[in-house]
C-alpha cells in the first residue's frame, strides 16, 4: 500500500528519484500515464493490471467515451525500469501534461503513487481540505 508525501526534484533530463519507502514495489518495472487531475500515477506492474481489469477492460469499444478514455489512458502511458538510484524517466509528453517542473510531490494513494507539480499539489489540497466533509457525507450517502 502506498501511503504519504514526499518532497522531490527532477533532473535536468527528466529522472524522478522515487521515494524509498516506495522503491521495492517497483523492482519489477512500473507504468507511468496521465491522471484526470492534472498529474500523474505510477502503477506497479499488477496493479496496473488490476486498475486495466477493472476500469477499462469492461468498457464498450463502440462507445465514443470508451474510445477516448482508452485513448486517454493507454497512450499517455509508458512502462518504465527504476535504475539502481531508484530513478525514473518522465517523458516529455507527460511532464507537459502534469506541468512538472523542477519541485513536485510524489503522494501515495493506496494502490498508485502520485507525481504533482509541487504548487499544484498545495492549491489541490487546499481545495479538498475545504471540502472533504462534504464529500465524505456525498460518498457514504452513496453506500447506503
Amino acid at each position: 500500500m502506498f501511503l504519504g508525501e514526499y518532497e522531490h526534484t527532477i533532473d535536468d533530463k527528466n529522472r524522478l528519484t522515487l521515494p524509498a519507502r516506495f522503491r521495492e514495489a517497483f523492482t519489477a518495472g512500473c507504468v507511468v500515464t496521465r491522471e484526470m487531475d492534472g498529474c500523474l500515477s505510477v502503477y506497479a506492474p499488477d496493479g496496473w493490471e488490476r486498475f486495466v481489469a477493472l476500469r477499462l477492460e469492461g468498457l464498450d469499444p463502440f462507445t465514443r467515451e470508451a474510445r477516448q478514455m482508452r485513448r486517454f489512458v493507454f497512450a499517455g502511458a509508458v512502462e518504465a525500469v527504476p535504475d539502481k538510484q531508484g530513478r525514473v524517466m518522465l517523458p516529455p509528453a507527460l511532464v507537459d501534461h502534469a506541468k512538472l517542473d523542477r519541485e513536485v510531490v510524489v503522494a501515495g494513494v493506496h494502490d498508485h503513487v502520485e507525481i504533482w507539480n509541487r504548487a499544484t499539489w498545495r492549491k489541490h489540497l487546499e481545495e479538498v481540505e475545504g471540502s472533504a466533509e462534504l464529500v465524505a457525507e456525498r460518498l457514504a450517502e452513496k453506500r447506503d
